[in-house]
């Protein structure tokens, strides 16, 4: 099988890695994917947000399947675009994609579905934010409406903060602050079964002890030692399944991956959003712990059969993702320095540790890696329990330079020691 997959970040980077150990990919291509990407597939310089482009690109490869990795292309409907051409397609339509484009949109149907989540209001003016926030109180939760790539959410404790994003945003949901630990937890799902894959939680924060500005993740890790093991069939029963049958009532069937960002909170599990496509950082580590092979899940899915794919497979092993970031990310941050290190990663760590790649380029085929956005890198790594897995990763982390670079010192610290 030939697959195409859509995306330049690092998820996409854990997809390409897992299709490329695949042996029913035959051929792997990405568009437009990054300097680590090439080194397992073809890249090819398309547009990811325009449809007839990527089909046109999918038409000329021949692809067997095409994989749609971020929400943008999502929304924007590139799924629908290859669909229409009798292309198998790993992601939701346009029209479905909305549970992640319009936060408005994913609690009317939660209401529907009857699925717990916050308490919300959806605001407009300045009039509604103001009553919103004067009826939950703080800590205030203000999420932009639309995508925002993981930074639009608001969480503080200053109502004047609250006041301003909350004001800034043309929609905005304000909503029931929720306590307890946070889980994210993914499916797969052809629009009617719905296969769950294995929970992780991710680190929003920018900085140790989850201080500083929301982020787009600064590292996950993989499998959660604390978590009740009932929590995943809980979740498929009270969340996922729901939502999907909802979905599909109506008549905007959702295929493809489905991401609920939970809160166990001591009420039980509450949805805090949804996602519709895989989560960057945590894809990193729950692709590094599936042993099924991808490539077939993904077109059991595209091809609505599912039901008929044997149980997945994992490894018992742990796995910890530690993001490396530009100097001054989450704000605009600086690009175009060279990376080094990432040879000794490879000729030291691997296989047990190896670097996923984000914002990377090279300017030249044998020219220097670069930086090239906000989250540079994804540093992986397994081990026989999350201290092992932990101590490979930062060992891996501690040889790459990129001048300026951050990253968070407290990845899955605190599970390591509790298990």
């Amino acid at each position: 099988m030939k697959v195409l997959v859509i995306g330049g970040g690092a998820r996409e980077h854990a997809l390409c890695r897992s299709l490329s150990l695949d042996p029913a990919v035959s051929a792997l291509h990405c568009a437009p994917g990054n300097a680590g990407i090439a080194e397992v597939a073809e890249l090819h310089p398309v547009d990811a947000l325009d449809g007839a482009a990527v089909t046109a690109l999918a038409r000329e490869l021949e692809a067997g399947l095409v994989v749609v990795g971020p929400e943008a292309p999502l929304v924007a409907g590139v799924a629908d675009a290859v669909r229409a051409a009798g292309i198998p397609v790993f992601g939701p339509s346009g029209e479905a994609a909305r549970l992640e484009g319009s936060k408005a949109f994913a609690k009317d149907v939660m209401a529907g579905a009857g699925v717990p989540t916050a308490r919300s209001y959806v605001c407009t003016t300045r009039a509604e934010v103001d009553e919103a926030l004067d009826a939950f109180g703080a800590p205030y939760v203000v999420k932009d409406d639309g995508l925002a790539a993981g930074k639009g959410v608001v969480v503080t404790d200053d109502i004047d903060k609250a006041r301003a994003h909350g004001y800034a945003c043309e929609r905005v949901v304000i909503e029931e602050f929720l306590d307890g630990p946070e889980v994210s937890l993914f499916a797969i799902t052809d629009g009617t079964t719905v296969v769950p894959l294995q929970p992780a939680q991710d680190f929003k924060r920018a900085l140790d002890g989850d201080e500083g500005p929301n982020t787009g993740g600064m590292g996950a890790y993989s499998p959660l030692p604390w978590a009740d093991p009932k929590l995943v069939q809980e979740v498929l029963d009270t969340v996922l399944q729901p939502t999907v049958d909802e979905m599909r009532k109506r008549g905007t069937t959702f295929s493809g991956l489905l991401y609920a960002g939970l809160a166990i909170t001591s009420r039980g599990v509450r949805v805090i959003e949804f996602n519709a496509r895989f989560g960057d950082p945590e894809t990193q580590v729950v692709l590094a712990r599936l042993r099924t092979p991808l490539a077939g899940i993904l077109l059991a899915a595209a091809n609505g059969t599912l039901a008929d794919l044997e149980p997945l497979r994992w490894s018992d092993d742990a796995a910890v993702t530690v993001v490396i970031a530009s100097h001054n990310y989450p704000d605009t941050p600086r690009t175009g320095d060279p990376i080094t290190g990432l040879d000794a990663v490879a000729a030291q760590d691997a296989p047990d540790a190896y670097v996923l790649h984000a914002g990377t380029k090279r300017e030249s085929e044998n020219g220097p890696v670069l930086s090239a956005g906000g989250r540079v890198l994804s540093v992986t790594a397994t081990g026989a329990d999350l201290a092992q897995a932990r101590e490979r990763a930062y060992t891996a982390v501690g040889r790459i330079g990129l001048d300026g670079s951050q990253h968070r010192t407290d990845i899955a610290a605190k599970a390591a020691a509790e298990s």
